[in-house]
């Protein structure tokens, strides 16, 4: 992932972003994986708190409206989901500033975060960029940071993994065999975080999401 260009975006293709939020209406419990995601983060006030992967905003929208006193920021790839999610942040007056890069390193400093979350990012990766991904967010974690995922895990039953196909014509089979073969807490550990664990998960129209929690060691 060496430019813009080379990302997978939103449903897979450039020209259905704009049906993203509906499709994740039609196909998720919404409100129920969302409203976990922000349990799970567990946003405090003064925290730095960084999105990766912030998409159209919704979930920094639920997270503020949850505490509108953390500092969140959000990070992404796609100038057009950043143009969706600016305009609900704008319509909620919540002062969150979006981040793009290039897919390469994060913008940010060593250890300037206390908490990074990122939900339906990690599927659309390769193995390679997963990695390179996981490595930044450890990086820029403060020492003891939380770290949660949110994405398509390890099928919970085989309706589940036929289900999970749907997303894998949209999204590319190379991408997402990773999280669908239940590999995610392997390329987190191998970034060297601790108390990895699938915290949760809830079963989709469309596939398994799973809840990933783990820890940056302390100092």
């Amino acid at each position: 992932m060496d430019s813009k260009k080379d990302f997978i975006p939103a449903l897979g293709y450039h020209w259905l972003t704009d049906f993203y939020d509906l499709t994740i209406k039609l196909t998720m419990p919404e409100k129920k994986f969302r409203a976990k995601l922000v349990s799970l983060l567990d946003p405090e006030s003064e925290e730095k708190i960084l999105e990766f992967g912030f998409g159209t905003g919704q979930n920094l929208v639920v997270a503020y409206q949850r505490n509108s006193n953390s500092h969140f920021r959000g990070l992404d790839i796609d100038p057009k989901v950043k143009t969706i999610a600016q305009k609900k942040l704008d319509a909620l007056g919540a002062a969150v500033q979006l981040d793009l890069y290039d897919g390469g390193q994060f913008p940010y400093d060593d250890n300037g975060f206390d908490k990074v979350f990122s939900s339906l990012v990690f599927h659309q990766l390769e193995g390679n960029v997963k990695q390179d991904c996981l490595n930044e967010i450890f990086r820029v974690l403060k020492p003891d940071g939380k770290f949660l995922v949110g994405d398509w895990g390890k099928a919970k039953g085989r309706r589940m993994r036929w289900a999970f196909y749907i997303v894998q014509l949209l999204d590319g089979f190379k991408t997402t065999n990773d999280n669908v073969n239940g590999l995610m807490p392997e390329f987190i550990m191998k970034s060297g975080f601790v108390e990895v664990q699938e915290t949760a998960f809830i079963n989709t129209r469309i596939g398994t999401y799973s809840f990933y929690t783990a820890q940056k060691p302390p100092l």
